[in-house]
């Protein structure tokens, strides 16, 4: 009989428990990943886990009060509707066991019941580019392919070097002959440079608030995370001048946030130190880092910055859209004086 389960954070062992049973889980679905977002204000975690006979599947999403949006604020009471999005980084729903359309559309019908229900008006989702889970849910979701991301494959260390530019080997053998040594390790010191560093990065980048993150955000990472992340940092004599939060789960790792010192980036510091997490990551028994795309998915400099280190990567990014209850979207689009007709591809619109 198939059957619908809500995990919530106060589950914690239960939550991970789940997530764990899944081959293909990553760190993206742990509880411990995702408090640190629901300590940024993100919304209240949730853990979607659905089972029948011989298929299963899960999904975590953010829970957000769409009377507590800055377009909808005294206009509908809060705590009355809520909307669905994927926490930061990438989601969606796994699924696992005999992956039929009929299973597919069995899911699909109980989980739309289900917000429906729960007054879940619509959802948002960036789906994992490495576990490829978009392809399986056409059917659930308006999916919608934003370009490429660029994946390290970390088989040996040989192909990791044979898959950079030639350019970009030049930038890290320089690097090295400049005298930058990259090191790692997680604690409250290096989070306290990482957290100094990473803010004049974002000053310099005219960053949005949302990517200011509290203290208590990566206290979270700090303390939760023990086993999934670790601060990689570059350092020229005394002088850290780069650093980055890299995360990893089940073979698999992720360059998470990164910043570094304006003074220095003559030396390429960021260009040897993602070289060395890949390095790292082969010699740990990892297969895949994955270093995500350009901004807003463009294919812009950060982009080929990254895409300089795997030139053969085929990983596509895609978004999700899914509307529940149709009426009460459209009505809080116009109440939020969003015209539904704009170029604007802003999901969900009353947000925008």
């Amino acid at each position: 009989m198939s059957q619908l389960e809500i995990i919530t954070s106060d589950q914690a062992e239960e939550w991970n428990k789940i997530v764990k049973s899944f081959k293909n889980h990553d760190v993206y679905y742990l509880i411990d990943y995702v408090k640190a977002f629901q300590i940024h204000g993100d919304g209240e975690p949730i853990l979607i886990f659905y089972h029948d006979h011989d298929f299963k599947a899960m999904n975590v999403t953010m829970k957000r009060d769409i009377g507590r949006s800055p377009n909808l604020v005294n206009q509908i009471p809060v705590d009355t509707y809520y909307d669905f999005t994927t926490p930061y980084g990438y989601g969606g729903f796994q699924v696992e066991g005999t992956q039929t359309k009929e299973n597919i559309e069995t899911l699909n019908r109980i989980y739309y019941e289900y917000c429906l229900k729960h007054s879940i008006v619509c959802e948002f989702v960036r789906f994992h580019p490495v576990l490829e889970n978009a392809k399986l849910l056409t059917e659930m979701y308006e999916v919608i392919e934003l370009g490429k991301t660029i994946l390290m494959d970390l088989s040996d260390q040989e192909l990791i070097w044979k898959n950079i530019t030639s350019k970009n080997r030049n930038v890290i053998r320089k690097a090295q002959k400049s005298g930058v040594k990259i090191y790692w390790g997680r604690n409250r010191e290096l989070f306290k440079d990482f957290i100094q560093i990473y803010n004049q990065t974002m000053d310099k980048d005219q960053a949005e608030d949302y990517y200011y993150f509290k203290v208590d955000f990566y206290e979270s990472i700090l303390n939760d995370l023990k086993d999934n992340s670790l601060i990689f940092y570059a350092q020229l004599e005394d002088e850290i001048i780069a650093m980055s939060i890299v995360m990893f789960c089940n073979q698999q790792m992720h360059y998470h946030l990164s910043a570094s010192k304006q003074a220095y980036l003559k030396y390429a510091p960021t260009n040897l130190l993602l070289y060395e997490v890949a390095c790292w990551g082969a010699e740990n028994g990892f297969k895949t880092l994955h270093l995500g795309g350009g901004l807003g998915c463009k294919e812009d400099n950060l982009y080929k910055f990254k895409s300089a280190f795997n030139r053969h990567s085929e990983a596509e990014f895609s978004i999700g859209k899914k509307v529940f209850d149709k009426e009460a979207y459209m009505e809080f689009v116009e109440m939020s004086q969003k015209s539904e007709d704009k170029e604007d591809d802003y999901f969900p619109k009353y947000r925008g």
